[in-house]
Formats: structure tokens, C-alpha cells, sequence
């Protein structure tokens, strides 16, 4: 695994607005950053990241089905017990799901750490998906990349797949065949990774509609709906569960026939009491590290430093280390009041000067392809530059 610099495409802000990459500067600070580029070899990809995306995957829903059913985990989780029902018949149903990506911690050289599964509302999707792809495209057609080099991505390809996919599922159970995608007002990313997912549906042949989160409102017999009335029956939210849970239509979840992209059971996949579950289930596998519920510290002895991370959290808010018994703060946020798990300290590698953050992505249960997040700290947040990779032996 190395970074290379490279030079960029005199043009690449151009095709940004053609292909309508809006957010690839924000708040005057780039987000997209192609002056360097991640290196790996195949093994490293297939041996490294492939096979353990799929083995830790399946892990977790191992996790999940023991979850479900004991009102204890559930409490750990902090998921509402007005919403438990919820959670488990749609597990209990497998209601199908799209997507997700597994934060990992590489060097290149020996298991890659996990850090946490972003199984509900990962995004930098479309920069994964087609972007990075274009610039491969571009920079070997220009001769500054070898003929021979490639990239793990088959990201686009498999939502396409898994949107056909999905759409005969509703059909063969009579639902419809319309899919709402929401996201939340004012978030340039946000909307393009939903206006991504949505031009990959329409790809595979499904009818969509976009409404905002806080457009959704509820009909006289307390159905959701659109702006102009129409009901929603299946739709794909780029919100999070806690959050949903917490809205003002939180008690009509599961009273009507909705189906959602993700589903609830994601609301256990998603969350950091996964990590102290997965440990004591699958105790020193070699992708996991240490982690632990607050009042489980005693086990934690051995560890010399610890990542303290609240349950919901997101986008690295929230994040302290403790070494020695002091607490240092990495980053600050609206988390923590749900409590927090504890997680043995494995820092980022360095690259130069920058920490770097493996970003492994999955479509329904099928790993797809990676993405490289970098910053100047050591906590990945939603500002840190994702750079493009190659494969290349």
C-alpha cells in the first residue's frame, strides 16, 4: 500500500459540474483530492479487505439475530422500547437492504482493524461509485496511470443490480412499484448521494420521487406522504433510525405498510453496541479489536489506551481517547447522552502526514469495493479528502 502523487486533470472541476459533482469543495475546503492516489496490490485487496468485508458482515447479522429477540441488548442498543416490535418483525420478515460500509484501519500489512459498521446512512457513495472510476478512466487514457492499473469498484454495477433486484421483490409481494428517496434540506452531500442512488434506481428500471425529510407529512388516516399527497410506500431515507424514531410521525412507524431502504433491523447494524457484542461473540478474531460496554471496563485492563465512542454516533463526532485514566477529546458533537462503548485505541496509519481511513462497501452482502478518506488528525470526519485508489502489482 503506498501514496503517490500525481498530477491532476487541469479539467476535473469542469466535469464536476457537468457530472454534478457539487460538493467535491466545501465551506472553501476541498473535499475530493487527486493530486495523490492509494496503491495496492490484489492480494492486499482480496486477501486483506475482500474476504474479511464478507466474513465480518456476516458476522454482524449473527449479532443482529441475537439481538432482536432479548428486550436486555435491545436496551443496550438505547433503540426505544415503543419501537422494538418494529425493529424485530422486520427482521424477523428480511425485509431486504442495500447497502453499507465497513471503516477499517490498514497499513497495507497484516488483518485490517474494523472500526465501526456505517450500515444505516454511509455516504461518499457516488465519489466511490463513478468518480473515482472517471478519473481511473482519464488518468490511464492520458498515460500518467499504467494500462494495467485497475481499482476495486464494482459499486455502481451491483446497486444497479440490486435495484432490479428489489423492484422484482415488490412486485412479487404487490407493493409498489414507486420508491420515494429522502434526504435532509441544505446538505449538498446529502443530496448528492441520494440523486446518485436514485439515477442508479432509474438505471434498473424503478420509478422514483425525491422529497426532503422535513417535507413528509401524514394523511388523514396517518399514512406518510409527499408534497402533492401521494402516499409513501417504499422509500429510501438517508436519515438515520435513531432520528426517525424521534420524529413527530415516530408512532406510525410500523402502522402501515412502508417499506424502507434500510430497513429497521439496520438500527442495530448501524450502532456502536455492535462492537462490544461482536467481541464477546467472536473473541480475538483478527479484523476485531477489543471494545466494551462502560460497565464492562474491568475487561479492559490489558488495554493500554481506549477509544471512547458514544452509541449513535456519526461522521467521527464525539470521539475521545483515554490513556492512563485521562480523557482526551478528539472531536466534538451532539452524541453521548445514549451512552457510549469502549473500544481498544488502534490509531490510523500515516501517510505522509495524513491519517488514512479504508472505507469498504457492501450491496446487500456482496463486498464492492473501497473507498481511501484522509485528515490531517486522527479521527475521520465529514470533511477529511477522499482520494482515489488503484490496484496495480
Amino acid at each position: 500500500m503506498f501514496r503517490h502523487r500525481i498530477q491532476e486533470r487541469a479539467d476535473w472541476q469542469q466535469k464536476a459540474v457537468e457530472y454534478g459533482f457539487h460538493f467535491h469543495t466545501m465551506y472553501g475546503e476541498r473535499y475530493w483530492d487527486e493530486s495523490a492516489y492509494y496503491q495496492f496490490s490484489l492480494q492486499q485487496i482480496e486477501q486483506d479487505l475482500e474476504d474479511p468485508t464478507a466474513e465480518l458482515h456476516q458476522m454482524c447479522l449473527h449479532i443482529v439475530d441475537q439481538v432482536v429477540d432479548d428486550d436486555a441488548l435491545m436496551r443496550r442498543f438505547a433503540i426505544p422500547e415503543t419501537h422494538w416490535d418494529f425493529v424485530r418483525q422486520s427482521w424477523h420478515k428480511r425485509d431486504p437492504s442495500l447497502y453499507a460500509r465497513l471503516d477499517f484501519a490498514y497499513t497495507g500489512q497484516g488483518p485490517a482493524k474494523l472500526y465501526e459498521n456505517n450500515a444505516d446512512t454511509p455516504t461518499s457513495l457516488y465519489e466511490t461509485g463513478f468518480w473515482q472510476w472517471l478519473w481511473l478512466e482519464e488518468q490511464v487514457d492520458r498515460s500518467r496511470l499504467p494500462h494495467r492499473a485497475d481499482q476495486f469498484n464494482s459499486l455502481q454495477e451491483k446497486l444497479i443490480q440490486r435495484f432490479a433486484a428489489l423492484a422484482a421483490f415488490q412486485a412479487d409481494n404487490d407493493a409498489s412499484p414507486v420508491l420515494h428517496l429522502a434526504c435532509c434540506k441544505d446538505t449538498k452531500e446529502d443530496r448528492g448521494t441520494v440523486q446518485y442512488l436514485e439515477d442508479c434506481a432509474n438505471a434498473a428500471g424503478v420509478e422514483t420521487r425525491f422529497v426532503y425529510v422535513e417535507d413528509i407529512g401524514r394523511d388523514a388516516d396517518g399514512q406518510l406522504t409527499d408534497l402533492d399527497d401521494n402516499v409513501i410506500e417504499w422509500l429510501f431515507k438517508l436519515y438515520p433510525w435513531e432520528f426517525m424514531m424521534q420524529e413527530e410521525y415516530a408512532e406510525l412507524l410500523g402502522q402501515h405498510p412502508v417499506r424502507f431502504l434500510e430497513p429497521p433491523w439496520k438500527a442495530i447494524l448501524s450502532n456502536k453496541a455492535l462492537l462490544p457484542l461482536l467481541w464477546r461473540e467472536f473473541p480475538n478474531h483478527p479484523n476485531l479489536l477489543p471494545s466494551f460496554f462502560e460497565d464492562e471496563l474491568h475487561l479492559a485492563r490489558d488495554c493500554p489506551a481506549l477509544v471512547k465512542k458514544p452509541i449513535f454516533s456519526r461522521e467521527g463526532a464525539n470521539i475521545s481517547l483515554i490513556r492512563n485514566g485521562e480523557e482526551t477529546h478528539f472531536s466534538s458533537g451532539p452524541y453521548g447522552e445514549e451512552g457510549f462503548v469502549y473500544q481498544q485505541a488502534h490509531m490510523l496509519p500515516r501517510f505522509e502526514d495524513n491519517y488514512t481511513l479504508i472505507g469498504s462497501w457492501l450491496v446487500n452482502d456482496q463486498p464492492a469495493g473501497i473507498s481511501v478518506r484522509e485528515d490531517s488528525g486522527p479521527v475521520t470526519q465529514d470533511m477529511s479528502r477522499y482520494l482515489p485508489h488503484i490496484i496495480l502489482d
